[in-house]
């Protein structure tokens, strides 16, 4: 689905092998995902007038965020203080707070800082006062157990997807992913769940908007193909996609729906493709939607 074994820059999906040489853990792969935390990036002086910012510290700490956001494979302190047009001092104590407040964290390797997954998990989605996440739990462990299989949970951020919430799989060979992984709506499962079920208006200005960029041979490129696709998923009540964006990796998601029947998530499983082919996918579908609907029960309660 996401996680190409072959091509780790690609856009929304970068990717290395994880093989643990330990004799303890000896033979245990993981397809392991780079972090990427979803938030909008935007310098705030292009948006808010000078006049309506009454806290200046706070409004350059979010003004660090905002560029990192903007930048996934991170900054360095020159960059960072460039973007946000402050001195590279006090720029240096903004990341150190941010830093010590586990916001932001600094690769050694290279010196260059990103965001952490911490804000997601401040902004949790709720329904009424229940957490999403909490509602999940049990019942993408019981789907992990039922399928064998890594599970996630993901909600729409804008034209993008973004994954919340994952339970790994216990095989040897298994997807293992990060929280706050984006994904794109075209080319994966969990995607193309949160592009078909959203209002069919929404949807079509989506569609338009979104580039349907081809990572395998069997990518859905054509705008016409890709309504069509949608029109499937709604009336099947899950999607599937096999090595639609990376080769080898097949997945199955469906829908989590709120009190009003409005789309709020999608949950999903995630497997190698010899061990999950796609004569598998009806019988896999039966459980994510099973699980899908166990968590839509526990939200409506």
């Amino acid at each position: 689905m996401l996680w190409s074994i072959a091509d780790a820059q690609r856009m929304a999906s970068p990717t290395e092998i994880i093989s643990a040489r330990n004799p303890a853990l000896a033979g245990i792969v993981s397809v392991r995902l780079s972090e990427h935390v979803p938030y909008m990036a935007q310098h705030h002086s292009k948006t808010f007038p000078e006049a309506a910012i009454e806290a200046p510290a706070l409004d350059r700490g979010l003004a660090v965020l905002e560029a990192l956001d903007a930048q996934p494979a991170g900054m360095t302190l020159t960059e960072i203080s460039t973007v946000i047009g402050g001195p590279k001092n006090s720029t240096s104590r903004l990341i150190q707070t941010l830093i010590a407040r586990e916001y932001v964290v600094r690769e050694d390797a290279t010196m260059r800082f990103r965001l952490t997954g911490k804000l997601l998990r401040l902004g949790q989605p709720r329904v009424a006062d229940v957490s999403l996440v909490e509602c999940s739990l049990d019942a993408m462990r019981a789907l992990r157990d039922a399928v064998g299989e890594t599970v996630q949970i993901g909600i729409p951020i804008g034209d993008e997807g973004v994954i919340i919430e994952k339970i790994e799989s216990t095989q040897a060979v298994r997807i293992g992913v990060n929280i706050g992984l984006r994904f794109p709506l075209h080319n994966n499962a969990p995607g193309k769940v949160l592009l078909a079920f959203r209002h069919p208006k929404e949807r079509e200005r989506t569609i338009n908007r979104i580039k349907l960029t081809r990572c395998t041979a069997r990518t859905i490129t054509d705008k016409a193909t890709l309504r069509t696709e949608c029109e499937r998923v709604t009336k099947q009540g899950f999607a599937t996609d096999w090595g639609e964006a990376d080769e080898g990796i097949h997945c199955v998601a469906a829908p989590i729906r709120d009190r009003l029947n409005l789309l709020v998530a999608t949950l999903w499983v995630s497997g190698i493709a010899g061990r999950m082919p796609k004569s598998m996918f009806t019988s896999v579908a039966v459980e994510v939607v099973k699980a899908a609907g166990e968590i839509e029960r526990r939200l409506r309660a």
